[in-house]
C-alpha cells in the first residue's frame, strides 16, 4: 500500500482529503503545520505528498526546498488558493511537481497522485535509446550511431535526467537543483553552458536542436522523439 502525506492546516479540507485517499486504498498520513509536515516527510518517506502552500510555521515552498535538499525525490503536488504564474513558477523551480489551485475537484486531484504515482512504479530502464544515441545507465556509457561518446560526469547525470523527465518542460532552477544541488558553486545560468556541450555531442544540428529544445523565458525540455 503507498503512503500519502497530506500536509494542511484547515480541519475540514484535512479531513476530508484523508477520507478520500483512505477510500482509494492508500495509506495516509497527515500534519497540520509546516513543521509538523517537514518532520513527517523525512521521516515516513512517503510515496507523494500533498502539500499546501499556506502553512503555519513553514510555508509549503520552503518545505519543498528544504525537501529537495535532502534529495528526498518524491512527487510533490501543490495546493494553492493564488492562482499567480508567479506563485506556480516559485513552486515548480523549488522542485514542486504540480499544482492545483482551491477550489479543486478530488477527483482530478487523485488522478494526478495516481499518474504520478504510476510513474514511479516502472522500473527505470537499464537504457535510453533516441535517435541514433544510447545512453546506458549500468554501464555509464553513452554510444551515439554505435561510438563511443565522452560525457563529463555531470553532462551524463545531466542527459540521464532530461531522460527521465522526457516531454517535461524543466526550469534552470529544477534543473540546477536536481543535478547538482543546492550547495554548489553552480549558477542557473551554468545550465545554458552545459546544455550548449551537450547538444553538441546528441544533436544532429546543435543549432536547431531536435532533442533538448528551449522552453522561451521558463527552460529546457527533452523530446525523446526527435
Amino acid at each position: 500500500m503507498e503512503t500519502i502525506l497530506l500536509v494542511e492546516d484547515d480541519p475540514a479540507m484535512l479531513r476530508g482529503l484523508k477520507d478520500n485517499f483512505q477510500q482509494a486504498h492508500f495509506h495516509v498520513l497527515t500534519a497540520t503545520d509546516g513543521e509538523l509536515g517537514l518532520e513527517e516527510a523525512l521521516r515516513a518517506r512517503p510515496d507523494l505528498i500533498v502539500l499546501d502552500v499556506m502553512l503555519p510555521k513553514v510555508n509549503g515552498y520552503e518545505i519543498c526546498r528544504l525537501l529537495r535538499a535532502e534529495k528526498l525525490d518524491v512527487p510533490i503536488i501543490m495546493l494553492t488558493a493564488k492562482n499567480q504564474e508567479s506563485d506556480i513558477v516559485l513552486g515548480l523551480n523549488l522542485g514542486a511537481d504540480d499544482f492545483v489551485t482551491k477550489p479543486f475537484s478530488i477527483k482530478e486531484l487523485l488522478a494526478r497522485v495516481e499518474a504520478f504515482l504510476r510513474r514511479r512504479r516502472s522500473v527505470e530502464p537499464e537504457s535510453y535509446a533516441f535517435g541514433d544515441c544510447r545512453l546506458d545507465v549500468g554501464a555509464h556509457s553513452f554510444q551515439r550511431a554505435g561510438r563511443e561518446v565522452k560525457l563529463s560526469p555531470k553532462e551524463f547525470e545531466l542527459l540521464h535526467y532530461f531522460l527521465r523527465k522526457a516531454g517535461c518542460a524543466l526550469t534552470r532552477d529544477r534543473i540546477l537543483n536536481s543535478v547538482w544541488g543546492y550547495d554548489q558553486m553552480v549558477t542557473p545560468r551554468s545550465i545554458d553552458r552545459f546544455v550548449t556541450v551537450l547538444r553538441q555531442k546528441i544533436e544532429a544540428d546543435p543549432q536547431r536542436p531536435a532533442f533538448i529544445q528551449t522552453v522561451r523565458e521558463f527552460g529546457y525540455k527533452f523530446v525523446s522523439e526527435g
